[in-house]
């Protein structure tokens, strides 16, 4: 794509005009969120996870059991944390200015350390004391519209370690680069001149090789952005797609051939931009566009192919493969509808809680040459899907992911091991009165992709009011950890991590 159209998805040409319109309707809506959060956390337990977190946070851990020297390291997690300036609360858990939690795993101690992300909007907004950007779910009385996608980057979602910088991802502007030891805001990255502002999604793919493939989806220009970049973190290749349509895309797949994305029938609606109270309320659900299935060739992007599965929603990918046949074999979070977007994640913000939605891990078979999309549900509760990273791309048999939703509050309370062929599932439950966040597969240096690792994760304890650390043996997960780091704090509950060998 020529320069100039990169340009135009970073201008502000097509993004005042219509962001201008939210104003209106946020100008005529009292807002009463501050206060109805506060008065639930008198009630609520689980509100605490959803406080806002307004300040930096450091501290050492109290240790029980040992770490193995497999994930003597960095644990690195992002989540949305300012979620309060001032009387203004935001209605969105998604529109928190991000958080970046460090664990520095050493010998058999913790060290943590959290930052807010320093985007040029949370510097401007901390300064004023107020909101004074439109966000994704949410938009206060006066609220400037974005002069670019960077104008209201909230830096909240993933963090990518890469050739001696921490990008802080974000879905709709650019990675933030942070000192990955001090965590200090360095800016938004530039991979190139003509990109800057692009969006560049929270979930980045790395093969084992180290290359590393993403995306960037502009709604507004109906576009999906494509990347290829080295493992030493230098681009080599950038291209915008025009997509008709174009579906809410969080999570992808590669396989050792290709670039797997699901849209869901969640579309961007221009016209209804006029009637919504924010950003996320223009979009619009349309089951009779199916799940749509594209797949792109990852040696030439212009070989491209279109197929169809059932309408639903998803956030999270697992992983894909390519069978001996060149079957795409592929596993992802399913969801019938997108709800979970539209009023969970918003009721929370004050202090009411909602499920609408049951996620559910789907078993997907792409078949290129027949043109057919199929899929299976398995009953398994799941959500935060991750596999043994040697394996991205590659046939595996497992994924690791969060379980067991509680009746009468958000999140889940347990992490598991499901066998994506028997759906047999090995799991380890922190209890009703905690929450797991995501756990990740570290390796055990030595052993075949797939097999010995370790499961490393935060949870929230509720009751204690703290936030752990806590490492298991992969295929014992019900053995219980084999070592727990506990905070004297509590952390805001968060999205994505990644794992650094030291």
């Amino acid at each position: 794509m020529q320069r100039r159209n990169f340009l135009k998805l970073a201008g502000a040409s097509a993004l005042t005009p219509l962001f201008s319109q939210l104003a209106v309707a946020a100008e005529q809506a009292s807002d009463a969120w501050a206060a109805e959060f506060a008065k639930a956390e008198t009630t609520a337990p689980w509100t605490y996870a959803y406080r806002s977190a307004n300040k930096d946070l450091a501290g050492d851990a109290e240790i029980a059991g040992r770490f193995p020297a497999a994930v003597q390291g960095l644990l690195y997690r992002n989540g949305p944390a300012v979620h309060q300036l001032g009387s203004q609360r935001y209605h969105h858990w998604f529109d928190g200015d991000g958080m970046i939690q460090r664990f520095a795993i050493g010998d058999n101690q913790v060290r943590h350390l959290g930052k807010i992300v320093r985007t040029s909007k949370y510097q401007a907004e901390a300064a004023a004391g107020k909101r004074l950007f439109t966000a994704f779910g949410t938009n206060f009385p006066g609220a400037q519209g974005p002069t670019s996608p960077d104008s209201l980057n909230v830096a909240n979602t993933s963090v990518l370690a890469l050739n001696g910088e921490l990008l802080a991802l974000w879905e709709g502007g650019s990675a933030y680069s942070l000192d990955p030891d001090s965590l200090q805001t360095r800016g938004p990255k530039v991979w190139r001149d003509d990109l800057a502002a692009v969006p560049f999604s929270a979930h980045p793919r790395v093969d084992p090789d180290g290359t590393i493939w993403n995306f960037g989806v502009s709604m507004l220009d109906d576009v999906m952005v494509l990347y290829q970049i080295a493992a030493d973190g230098n681009l080599r290749k950038a291209e915008a797609v025009k997509i008709p349509q174009i579906a809410m895309v969080h999570d992808f797949a590669v396989t050792d051939k290709h670039l797997v994305f699901l849209l869901p029938p969640l579309v961007f609606d221009r016209d209804n931009l006029r009637h919504a109270a924010s950003y996320l309320d223009a979009h619009v659900w349309r089951p009779e566009l199916g799940m749509r299935v594209l797949v792109v060739d990852k040696s030439n992007w212009s070989k491209r192919q279109w197929l169809e599965l059932p309408a639903g929603f998803l956030f999270h990918v697992g992983n894909a493969w390519e069978d001996a046949q060149g079957i795409i074999r592929m596993d992802y979070i399913h969801t019938d509808q997108p709800s979970i977007l539209f009023r969970d994640t918003r009721d929370v913000m004050r202090g009411q809680f909602t499920r609408t939605a049951l996620h559910h891990i789907a078993r997907v078979s792409i078949d290129t040459k027949k043109g057919k999309a199929v899929q299976e549900l398995l009953p398994v509760d799941s959500e935060f899907p991750r596999i043994d990273p040697r394996l991205t791309g590659y046939r595996h048999q497992h994924i690791y992911h969060a379980t067991e939703t509680q009746p009468d509050r958000p999140g889940f309370s347990a992490v598991a091991r499901t066998h994506l062929e028997s759906g047999k599932t090995d799991s380890y439950s922190y209890g009703a009165g905690c929450i797991a966040e995501e756990h990740i597969f570290v390796p055990q240096p030595g052993s075949a992709a797939g097999t010995a690792g370790w499961i490393l994760g935060t949870s929230l304890d509720l009751e204690k009011k703290i936030t752990r650390l806590s490492c298991f043996a992969s295929d014992r997960l019900a053995d219980g950890p084999v070592a727990q780091a506990s905070l004297p704090y509590a952390l805001p509950l968060g999205l994505h991590g990644n794992f650094v060998k030291a």
